[in-house]
Protein backbone atom coordinates (compact mmCIF):
# COMPACT_ATOMS: atom_id res chain seq x y z
CA UNK A 1 0.00 0.00 0.00
CA UNK A 2 1.26 3.17 -0.69
CA UNK A 3 0.76 6.49 1.35
CA UNK A 4 1.95 9.99 0.36
CA UNK A 5 5.24 11.27 2.25
CA UNK A 6 3.92 14.68 2.36
CA UNK A 7 0.97 15.53 4.70
CA UNK A 8 -1.75 17.21 2.21
CA UNK A 9 -4.07 19.89 2.78
CA UNK A 10 -7.61 19.06 1.90
CA UNK A 11 -7.19 21.80 -0.75
CA UNK A 12 -4.03 20.31 -2.17
CA UNK A 13 -6.10 16.62 -2.18
CA UNK A 14 -8.47 18.31 -4.38
CA UNK A 15 -5.82 19.37 -6.85
CA UNK A 16 -4.30 16.31 -6.74
CA UNK A 17 -4.35 13.94 -9.75
CA UNK A 18 -2.79 10.31 -10.35
CA UNK A 19 -3.68 9.91 -13.43
CA UNK A 20 -6.17 7.01 -12.46
CA UNK A 21 -9.38 6.14 -11.82
CA UNK A 22 -8.26 5.68 -7.94
CA UNK A 23 -10.09 6.89 -5.39
CA UNK A 24 -8.48 8.21 -2.09
CA UNK A 25 -9.55 8.59 1.53
CA UNK A 26 -7.69 11.35 2.96
CA UNK A 27 -6.71 10.58 6.47
CA UNK A 28 -4.67 12.98 8.93
CA UNK A 29 -3.12 14.22 5.61
CA UNK A 30 -2.07 11.05 3.76
CA UNK A 31 -3.76 9.74 0.46
CA UNK A 32 -4.83 6.12 1.17
CA UNK A 33 -6.55 3.76 -1.61
CA UNK A 34 -10.05 3.23 -1.13
CA UNK A 35 -10.38 -0.62 -1.46
CA UNK A 36 -14.10 -1.20 -3.69
CA UNK A 37 -17.14 -1.47 -2.60
CA UNK A 38 -18.99 -5.01 -2.18
CA UNK A 39 -21.36 -6.27 -4.90
CA UNK A 40 -23.97 -6.37 -2.63
CA UNK A 41 -23.81 -2.91 -1.42
CA UNK A 42 -23.20 -1.82 -4.36
CA UNK A 43 -27.14 -3.34 -5.62
CA UNK A 44 -28.82 -2.29 -2.11
CA UNK A 45 -27.74 1.62 -3.04
CA UNK A 46 -28.39 1.35 -6.89
CA UNK A 47 -32.32 -0.09 -5.39
CA UNK A 48 -32.64 2.96 -3.25
CA UNK A 49 -31.48 5.31 -5.35
CA UNK A 50 -34.20 3.92 -8.61
CA UNK A 51 -36.73 4.25 -5.42
CA UNK A 52 -35.58 8.02 -4.75
CA UNK A 53 -35.82 9.21 -8.46
CA UNK A 54 -39.53 8.13 -8.72
CA UNK A 55 -39.81 10.92 -6.04
CA UNK A 56 -37.08 13.53 -6.47
CA UNK A 57 -35.08 15.62 -9.68
CA UNK A 58 -32.82 12.30 -10.52
CA UNK A 59 -29.77 15.40 -10.68
CA UNK A 60 -29.93 15.38 -6.92
CA UNK A 61 -29.37 11.67 -6.28
CA UNK A 62 -25.53 10.99 -6.29
CA UNK A 63 -25.23 6.47 -6.37
CA UNK A 64 -22.50 4.61 -5.10
CA UNK A 65 -19.57 6.94 -4.03
CA UNK A 66 -20.14 9.11 -7.05
CA UNK A 67 -19.89 12.14 -4.56
CA UNK A 68 -17.50 12.96 -2.01
CA UNK A 69 -17.85 15.01 1.37
CA UNK A 70 -14.95 16.71 3.44
CA UNK A 71 -15.91 15.71 6.91
CA UNK A 72 -14.50 16.86 10.46
CA UNK A 73 -12.00 14.08 12.01
CA UNK A 74 -8.58 12.14 11.34
CA UNK A 75 -10.29 10.87 8.04
CA UNK A 76 -11.16 14.07 5.71
CA UNK A 77 -12.98 12.66 2.92
CA UNK A 78 -16.20 10.02 2.49
CA UNK A 79 -17.48 8.68 -0.55
CA UNK A 80 -21.06 7.48 1.04
CA UNK A 81 -22.98 4.96 -1.04
CA UNK A 82 -25.51 7.74 -1.66
CA UNK A 83 -26.25 11.09 -1.90
CA UNK A 84 -28.93 13.84 -1.74
CA UNK A 85 -27.46 16.93 -2.37
CA UNK A 86 -29.66 20.29 -2.61
CA UNK A 87 -30.38 22.25 -6.12
CA UNK A 88 -27.74 24.81 -4.83
CA UNK A 89 -25.03 22.20 -5.17
CA UNK A 90 -25.40 21.59 -9.01
CA UNK A 91 -23.31 23.92 -10.09
CA UNK A 92 -20.53 24.00 -7.99
CA UNK A 93 -20.15 20.06 -8.23
CA UNK A 94 -20.41 20.39 -12.70
CA UNK A 95 -16.54 19.77 -12.63
CA UNK A 96 -15.91 17.44 -9.51
CA UNK A 97 -18.71 15.84 -6.82
CA UNK A 98 -17.37 17.29 -3.79
CA UNK A 99 -19.69 18.62 -0.97
CA UNK A 100 -17.12 20.99 1.10
CA UNK A 101 -17.43 22.18 4.90
CA UNK A 102 -18.28 25.96 3.67
CA UNK A 103 -21.19 24.39 1.56
CA UNK A 104 -24.38 23.64 2.95
CA UNK A 105 -24.85 19.92 3.95
CA UNK A 106 -26.22 17.26 1.92
CA UNK A 107 -30.21 16.80 2.00
CA UNK A 108 -29.55 12.97 2.89
CA UNK A 109 -26.20 11.11 3.58
CA UNK A 110 -27.04 6.91 3.07
CA UNK A 111 -24.38 4.26 4.27
CA UNK A 112 -24.72 0.69 3.40
CA UNK A 113 -23.56 -0.83 6.84
CA UNK A 114 -21.20 -4.01 6.75
CA UNK A 115 -22.07 -6.89 8.85
CA UNK A 116 -21.03 -7.31 12.42
CA UNK A 117 -20.99 -9.71 15.14
CA UNK A 118 -20.22 -7.76 18.30
CA UNK A 119 -20.05 -3.80 19.07
CA UNK A 120 -16.01 -4.34 18.91
CA UNK A 121 -15.97 -5.17 15.38
CA UNK A 122 -14.27 -2.84 13.23
CA UNK A 123 -17.36 -2.90 10.24
CA UNK A 124 -19.70 -1.85 13.60
CA UNK A 125 -17.22 0.92 15.01
CA UNK A 126 -16.87 2.62 11.85
CA UNK A 127 -20.27 2.23 10.42
CA UNK A 128 -22.20 2.88 13.10
CA UNK A 129 -19.83 5.24 15.38
CA UNK A 130 -17.20 7.30 13.21
CA UNK A 131 -19.44 7.69 9.92
CA UNK A 132 -22.31 9.13 12.04
CA UNK A 133 -20.24 11.71 14.19
CA UNK A 134 -18.81 13.11 10.78
CA UNK A 135 -21.77 13.20 9.09
CA UNK A 136 -23.88 15.17 11.96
Amino acid sequence: MTYTTVKLTFEQYLEYDDDTDNRYELCDGELRPMPPESGENIWIALWLRDELVQLIDRRLVFPTNCCELQVQGKKQNRFPDLVVIREEHLEPTKKRQTITLDMAPPQLVVEVVSPYRSQLDENYRRDYIEKRQQYE
